[in-house]
């Protein structure tokens, strides 16, 4: 069993820039039906990176669970990995 989770994240807001809590994680762009490929993300040690398919930005921030989003609202769910 793994304690590892690699949350889910929208932006059907279509806001610029989303602050998550994670280096790791999903972008699927808008909710379903309106997705995009649901593509894994890594920033490494980087702070932050671009979605290659709906061009949102993620910025992590380290004060932010991994559930957390700022603006809220953009957290679809979570997957154990």
């Amino acid at each position: 069993m793994t304690d590892r989770v690699v949350p889910h994240f929208q932006n059907d807001a279509g806001a610029a820039a989303i602050a998550i809590g994670v280096r790791e994680f999903n972008c699927i762009g808008a909710s379903p039906p309106m997705d995009h490929p649901h593509v894994f993300l890594d920033m490494g040690g980087a702070d932050e990176i671009v979605c290659p398919y709906c061009s949102t930005l993620f910025r992590y921030r380290a004060g932010l669970g991994a559930t957390e989003t700022d603006p809220p609202g953009h957290l679809v769910g979570t997957v154990a990995a």
